[in-house]
């Protein structure tokens, strides 16, 4: 740990990366690290654990489980916010040129950075390992892509990539077998296997070369292995893009043909970070098949999601710390305050929460109530006809939801930035003119926050308007709230933008703006209108039995 700790504190100690993930695995002597950078520090910061890798790890006395041809063995760029994958090319040919001229050692591009397309597919990179290096860098077919083509014995070499997330998981089995956990590795993997024929021999082609018979998922790669820390025998899995193969399907697909051979999975391990979606999905797919709402807190899919798949059986998972979205988001003081917190501290003479943040919050709530009618609605027989539609809806609610109470932090935050640009030096025409221009940046940008969530609470009206019409009628009051919360935030965040608009000089900006607003604020207007009206009519007549 004391080598992991050293090279992963250079990243932790370059300005503009930030060490998000180190997973070490002590029986595959392997530890994958995470780290989030700005664009302009993302090479030096990895540059930096590479040499350092160099320094510390010698590879001829390096054994593991994993497949591996370098101290640092594979170096990814991955888009996250705000880059292309074009810019991770980029990056990943300026790390390679600096690897390559500055610390002597020897590599190839693969994935997208890949200039050459048979070096696209990393295990293709990677066959015979470092102990099959000091040959292949003989083979002019294997001339690197940077630095000498010459064996260096001490740090071997380094893949450098730009790709799409990869999401390295674990499949338990309960077998201490690796060979059986191979066989479907071979079974379920991308490339396959090779065929047999009748007599159990290779079928080959006329050249003599053995046919493959592909696996049964797209975007795999898998290896059986037997890890001794767990006393079990696991299928290594790399997903190579989870839109076409996300780890709930490999898991599924591993169950079933580990049944087939009278093997259980007992759980399973994701190994460095995993997108917020991935999960998504799973915990969505485990709730569909129970029949149940996914219509509820993305906390409850998530943790759906870990349950199903067993993430907790070998190692812990929190979510917070391996969900690379959480890793990475921004602090969120208001929303993440108790109810009372909030309120006593929007009753005080602090200038945040204002009302943009309690406008937004309201939306938020109308969100939240036109979720927990569609959840009162599904299952019950007498509302069966509706139970998709009802489904559909309470997952559209809980993501307007979501939407809005973002709104809340951002609009403090947008606030800060204005009076922030309000406090820059005026001293000079330079000062002055800069100051100006900050103010108006930071003004537009106080308006855009509640534009978006008054533009946000007309999408909200169709889903409010097929709960107050399909819902359960026991919660007719509950869908009238939900309206009712709506037609304020809506009518909040008008304010908001109205008084923002005041202070923006780019009157074509602030004309343009206006009419938008105003015409969404209308539209809720109007539209919450009838149906509050609607509902009243109907609780009424329930009421005291008439129109």
């Amino acid at each position: 740990m004391a080598v992991i700790d050293s090279i992963t504190h250079v990243i932790s100690d370059s300005d503009g990366a930030w060490l998000l993930d180190v997973d070490p695995g002590k029986d595959t002597n392997r530890t994958v690290v995470t780290f989030v950078a700005e664009y302009d520090a993302a090479v030096d910061a990895a540059f930096r654990a590479i040499q350092r890798a160099s320094e510390l790890i010698d590879m001829s006395k390096h054994k593991g489980a994993h497949a591996r041809m370098g101290a640092t063995d594979v170096c990814p760029f991955v888009p996250v916010s705000g880059v292309t994958m074009d810019d991770c090319v980029e990056l990943a040919h300026a790390l390679g040129r600096r690897v390559g001229e500055e610390l002597g050692i020897p590599g190839y591009y693969y994935e997208y950075a890949a200039t050459k397309e048979e070096r696209r597919n990393l295990a293709v990179v990677r066959a015979g390992e470092y102990e099959g290096l000091p040959d292949k860098l003989k083979d002019p077919n294997w001339k690197p892509d940077f630095g000498p083509a010459k064996f260096n014995p001490r740090t071997g070499a380094t893949a450098i990539s730009a790709r799409k997330f990869l999401i390295a998981y674990n499949v338990n089995l309960n077998t201490r077998d690796p060979k059986k956990a191979n066989d479907i590795a071979w079974t379920i993997r991308e490339a396959g296997r090779n065929k047999r024929g009748p007599d159990g021999k290779f079928v080959r082609d006329k050249n003599g070369v053995p046919l493959t018979q592909p696996g049964t998922l797209k975007a795999c790669k898998a290896v059986g292995w037997y890890i001794d820390e767990y006393e079990r025998a696991q299928i290594s899995i790399n997903l190579t893009d989870f839109d076409v193969t996300p780890p709930h399907v490999a898991f599924d697909e591993v169950k079933k043909q580990a049944e087939k051979k009278g093997l259980r999975v007992t759980g399973s391990e994701l190994v460095g970070l995993v997108p917020l979606e991935a999960m998504l999905q799973a915990g969505r797919h485990y709730i569909d098949l129970q029949g149940s709402s996914a219509g509820v807190p993305e906390a409850q899919i998530i943790e759906t999601a870990i349950q199903s798949l067993g993430l907790r059986e070998v190692a812990e998972f929190d979510p917070k710390q391996k969900v690379i979205e959480y890793r990475v988001a921004e602090a969120t003081p208001l929303v993440d305050m108790d109810v009372r917190a909030f309120v006593d501290l929007t009753s005080t003479d602090a200038p945040v929460p204002g009302g943009g943040s309690v406008a937004a919050l309201m939306a938020s709530m109308s969100g939240a109530l036109t979720a927990m009618v569609a959840n009162l609605t599904i299952g019950k027989k007498d509302y069966r006809e509706y139970e998709d539609d009802m489904k559909r809806v309470a997952v559209e609610g809980q993501k307007l939801k979501k939407v809005f109470l973002k709104a809340v932090d951002d609009d403090s935050k947008s606030f800060d930035a204005v009076m922030n640009a309000f406090r820059l030096p005026k001293g000079t025409d330079e000062e002055s003119a800069h100051r100006d221009a900050e103010v108006e940046k930071a003004t537009v940008g106080a308006t855009e926050v509640p534009l978006s969530v008054l533009l946000k609470c007309r999408d909200a009206l169709d889903p409010i308007e097929e709960v107050a019409k399909k819902g359960n009628k026991n919660s007719l009051s509950d869908a009238g709230v939900a309206a009712l919360a709506i037609w304020a935030g809506a009518g909040g965040a008008f304010l908001n933008v109205l008084i923002n608009l005041a202070g923006i000089s780019d009157k074509a900006y602030a004309n343009k703006t206006f009419d938008d607003a105003k015409a969404a604020v209308d539209e809720v207007n109007q539209r919450s209108k009838v149906i509050i009206e609607t509902i009243v009519k109907d609780l009424a007549a329930e009421a005291v039995g008439s129109d």
